[in-house]
This record gives structure tokens, sequence and C-alpha cells, in this order.
């Protein structure tokens, strides 16, 4: 007999679009502060403007509200498909939508006034960070919940890296956001100096492991091969790619505290667990490419194919780069410098924002049941960018490894070659290549809201049958 119940896809179409809102407005004020950086005029003289506030925007902004909204969007999305079975509980499936949309308001008027915490990626307020873990529960239960009422027996591959980064993700923003209030937007930290760091970077790096990697691996093992119509490469490599990156991650937090006051055991294990992730990260990115094994034409034809493929590329690039860094001889020369600014985008625009700008272009022509309006859209969105990936990265490692070759230079008698200003003086140009390749990024994402604005105008909301269970 035939279900009529329908899977919920109105909670997935609200946060699908707020990705391209957030991610233009995210972006605007990433180029906006690159600009800042070549032309230091452009803050006015106004503090609300002034780079120390609006760069915790930008990241919270880009990671939070872009980021997150796309996890929200496809994990939704994946969890019904392969469960078959409708969410757990729209109220709090919208509750999530509207509690996470306030979250990301109420960045966005503190930051600039400089209402913060100073804690990388943790910027926000206690207020603001209990609102942040109650929502983050409700998301929990929705999506474990739909996980325990599922239709089929077995759990696919997306669903076990989304739930990883939803559980990881809760227990490292509980405990590094622990402080005590002393005021309705004052608080101070429950952990003290060289504590306070170490539990600051064991989240910091797991934000990027958790959120913009196991999350976004969830998208991967999901639309990878949906766009592409092949199975994936190797099921069993998908399930050691999870495993293997859950158990090593969480330890690489202490290589950003290289020749700090953390001591040096604990430095060390930071370094070579980084460096054991190279295993499971090119695991997952061999079998990511390796799913168009025997479909490789169809990257000549199917621009979305290759913004998920081109990503995942960029995994791979970011993942060697990371381990790399991670190493103590190579830390002294890049830490601190623009090299690890480079690193960072090459993960965030090559990885993160191109997978996610894929299952956009996946999932909204289906959830509105529309035709993409122009296939030629993506693919300029697609080269302008990839350009602008390369011009901001490639400037950024040059000017990095200058800036560390010059700080680091002395002349016979152990004095300073260079002064810090001269230093600052080299960086220019490649600081306005910079604004160039991430004012490239921005111009693909309008192109991208304009081309699904088209195709979604005046379109009917889909609803979709579940199907039968099979006997």
């Amino acid at each position: 007999m035939a279900t009529s119940e329908t899977y919920n896809y109105k909670v997935v179409r609200q946060f699908a679009i707020m990705t391209i809102v957030w991610g233009i407005v995210g972006m605007a004020v990433g180029v906006f502060i690159a600009a800042q950086m070549a032309w230091p005029v452009l803050n006015f003289d106004v503090p609300w403007l002034t780079f120390s506030r609006l760069r915790p925007l930008h990241t919270n902004a880009v990671i939070f509200a872009f980021g997150g909204s796309a996890l929200f969007a496809t994990s939704y999305y994946v969890v019904q498909r392969t469960c078959h079975v409708r969410l757990f509980s729209d109220g709090l499936a919208a509750f999530t939508f509207w509690g996470w949309q306030l979250v990301i308001l109420s960045a966005a008027i503190t930051l600039p006034l400089g209402i913060t915490s100073a804690k990388e990626y943790a910027e926000l307020e206690w207020p603001i960070d209990v609102l942040i873990a109650v929502v983050w529960v409700a998301y929990a239960i929705v999506f474990f919940g739909t996980i325990i009422k599922r239709k089929t027996p077995h759990i696919y591959v997306a669903n076990w890296f989304y739930g990883g980064f939803i559980v990881t993700v809760a227990v490292l923003h509980i405990v590094n956001s622990a402080a005590l209030p002393v005021s309705f937007l004052k608080s101070y930290s429950a952990y003290a100096g060289v504590q306070d760091a170490m539990v600051q970077w064991w989240y910091g790096h797991n934000a990027v492991g958790f959120f913009l990697t196991a999350g976004f691996l969830g998208i991967m093992y999901y639309f990878v091969p949906k766009q592409a119509n092949r199975p994936v490469y190797s099921y069993r490599l998908s399930v050691v790619h999870f495993w293997a990156l859950v158990f090593t991650y969480i330890w690489a937090g202490p290589h950003h505290l290289h020749y700090t006051a953390l001591p040096d055991w604990t430095q060390s294990l930071g370094m070579v667990f980084s460096l054991i992730l190279l295993a499971p990260s090119w695991g997952g990115m061999i079998n990511g490419i390796m799913t168009l094994s025997g479909a490789w034409e169809k990257l000549r034809t199917d621009p979305v194919l290759r913004f998920l493929i081109v990503s995942v590329s960029f995994y791979g690039m970011s993942t060697f780069e990371g381990p790399m860094m991670a190493i103590k001889t190579v830390n002294a020369l890049s830490h601190y410098t623009d090299w690890t600014i480079g690193h960072v985008h090459s993960g965030a625009l090559g990885w993160v924002a191109m997978i996610s700008i894929g299952a956009m272009y996946y999932l909204l022509p289906r959830l509105f049941g529309r035709e993409l309006y122009s296939l030629k859209l993506v693919e300029v969105h697609f080269w302008v960018s990839t350009i602008g990936i390369a011009l901001y990265i490639v400037a950024m490692w040059v000017s990095g490894i200058m800036q560390g070759l010059m700080w680091r230079a002395v002349n016979a008698d152990g004095t300073l070659t260079y002064s810090f200003v001269e230093s600052v003086q080299a960086m220019h140009p490649f600081y306005i290549i910079r604004f160039s390749g991430g004012a490239l990024f921005l111009i693909g994402m309008l192109v991208m809201a304009y081309n699904i604005w088209r195709t979604i105008d005046g379109a009917k909301p889909v609803t979709a049958a579940i199907p039968a269970p099979a006997h």
C-alpha cells in the first residue's frame, strides 16, 4: 500500500536559501576587510568598521551562517531521503531554523559593537552561547530522532559523518564556552592562562575538523554519488575514513600553540596526530574523486559536478598542507604569517564553499521542481570562483613565506635585517591580489544568486512522497 506521508522539505528550502544569502553577506564583509588590509583608510575611522571588529563578524558569518545553513539544509535532506521517513519533529526543525537565524543576527549586532569574548571562532558572549547550545540540542534531537525511526535497516555513511559532527560540535562548544558571567554581555572564561589556550585550540581546530570537515564530508558522500549517478567508489573505505578521522582529529589542536608556554609534549602530540591525519583525509579524498571512475567525461559537460569534484581536490590539498604546517620546523617559519591565511582559505573557499555551492545547485531545483535556469551561468560561476581562489591562496602563500623569511633574517651582528614596517610594506601588492581574488569569489556568489532566483521565481515548492517500505 502506498503511503501518503511526505518529506519535510520546507525547512530544507529555508536553510538552502539562507545559505546563499549568508554566503554573500559573509563574503562581502571578507572582501571589505581584505580591502582594508590594502587600503587602511577604508575603516573611515569608525570603530565598528575597523578590521578588529569586522574580522570576527566575517569568520562567524562564513563558518556558522553560510556553512552552518548548508549543513542544516543538507543534513535534513539527506537523513530523510536515506532513512525513508519524515523528520522526527517539524516543530523542533522549525525552531532550529529560526533559532539559528537569531544566533546569526545577534552576532551581526554584537561583534561590530565590540561585544566579544575574544576567543577565536567562539567570540560570541554567553547569552548567545546559551542559545547556540539550545538550538544545537534541538538539532541533535531532530537528526538522531529521524535516524531512530528510520524505515531502512542501514544507516548510510553520510549520516555517520553528520552525526559525528553534531555530537562533537555540541561537546566542543559547551566545554570551550564555559564562562563566568559578570553582566548581561560580559563574561570571563572558566579557564585561565595556558589551559584556556589549550581548551580554545582544542575547540578551534575541531571547529575546523568537525564543523568544516566531518559535516561537509557528509555532503560529499551523498551529493557526489548523486550528481555523478555512480555508487561511492568504496563503501568500506568510507567507514574506515569516518572512524580514523573522528579518532584522530580531536587530538590535533595543540599544533596551533607551537613555541608557546604549552608543554612541549602537548605540542609534539598535536604535531604527531596532525601528521597521522593525512591518511584518513587522503583516503576520503580518493574515495570522493574515484566515485567518478568510468564517468570522467561528465566533468566536461556538468559544471555542478565540477564544483563538487574540485572541492574534493581542494580538501586533499588543504589536508596535505595542514599536517605539513603542523611540523614544528615548518611552523617556525609559517606561524603568524599570511601562509596560515592562505591555508585556511584554500580549505574554506576551495573545499567548504565549493562543495556547499555544488550541493545547493543540486538541491534547490529539486526542492522547487524546476530545471536550473542556466547551466552556462554555473559554468561562469565555476571559473570565476576557481580563478578567485587561485589568486587568493597563491598571493597569501608568497606573502606569508616572504613575511616569515623577513622576520627571521638577521645581520652578521645579530640585529634584525628588516623592521616590521618594511615587511608590511612588502605585503602590499599581495594584499591587493588577495582582495581581487576574494572579490571574484563574491561575484561568483552573486551570479549564483541570480541563477537560483531565476530558477525558483514563481515555482511552487515540491512535496515528495516517502516510498513505502519494501516487503
